[in-house]
């Protein structure tokens, strides 16, 4: 039998202005269907260099849905059904800090979760897990995204703290201040609960956020235009398709399961006892969490 996580499929999911791969061959668009209801779009198959990936738009193709209308859980389990191994998440964010202008790139490696309208687990009454969120982001997966950007010659910050807020309306001047005080680096909408999945998915996942605008806090924000905006999206776009195009192939030939305990997150994370499960939820976890349930 494979060790958990192996051989590699790279799952991309793409942020805002991020909706399509360059260079991807072999490519299929297909639907794959979820027990926790209908993810944000088809998924799109293809290679890279002769490496798996799977691309899922966050959005859905032309940006369709916001933030809070997203289901984590079905673009999550989706890509574990398409046998995605490891998860490279693409945000458009605000930047909380004077050193973080627009067009830098962030391997975020930890988030604030500030969301209060989202489902935020797999698992329920009659099937309880509790999986480790000290570290939410795989480091090797993190480290090659450092590896590629500092190649690329992209401006980047290696570590910071992505405040996931609620939206879909951006922060008042009072919270954008309050989260400065908290050591935040960015803000932005999408990535929690995606990292608390991935986590009870077993994925290696690492999310790095391309900074568009400073948010209100900044005394230049004023004069930001939405034009002025959506020129940093497009070429932050640009430069994530480079990113992803050059890590993807960094990403194959593994053999083994993740060394930081990525593709194992559930060994020690289930609680409730076999004759006490929930036998409809244990059904709807086949794909998440069956290497353990079968067990």
């Amino acid at each position: 039998m494979a060790e958990p996580g192996t051989p590699p499929v790279v799952g991309v999911i793409g942020g805002s202005g991020l909706y399509e791969i360059d260079g991807l061959t072999d490519t299929e668009w297909r639907r794959i269907d979820s027990p926790f209801g209908a993810p944000s779009d088809e998924l799109l198959f293809g290679k890279l260099e002769g490496q798996p990936v799977v691309f899922l738009p966050r959005h859905g193709r032309g940006h369709r849905i916001p933030p809070s209308e997203l289901n984590f859980r079905a673009n999550i389990d989706v890509l574990k059904r398409a046998g995605v191994t490891e998860v490279l998440s693409l945000s458009a964010v605000g930047s909380l800090r004077e050193d973080l202008p627009p067009g830098t790139f962030v391997v975020v490696d930890q988030f604030v979760d500030r969301t209060f309208a989202r489902t935020k687990s797999f698992f329920g009454a009659g099937l309880v897990a509790h999986v480790g969120m000290a570290h939410p982001v795989c480091p090797r997966l993190g480290g090659l995204a450092v590896a590629v950007l500092e190649d690329l010659g992209i401006p980047h910050r290696v570590g910071g703290t992505y405040l996931v807020m609620e939206g879909p309306q951006f922060s008042t001047l009072a919270e954008s201040h309050l989260y400065r005080a908290w050591g935040c680096d960015v803000i932005g909408m999408t990535n929690m609960p995606e990292a608390k999945l991935a986590r009870e998915a077993e994925l290696c996942y690492a999310t790095v956020a391309m900074v568009t605008d400073f948010d209100c806090w900044h005394q230049d924000h004023a004069h930001v235009t939405v034009d002025a905006v959506v020129k940093v999206l497009l070429e932050n776009a640009h430069k994530a398709r480079d990113l992803v195009r050059a890590l993807v192939p960094r990403l194959a030939g593994r053999t083994e399961r993740c060394e930081a305990g990525c593709h194992t997150a559930l060994d020690a994370a289930v609680i409730t006892a076999p004759d006490a499960r929930d036998p409809l939820l244990e059904s709807r976890l086949d794909a998440v969490a069956g290497r353990v349930l079968k067990g």
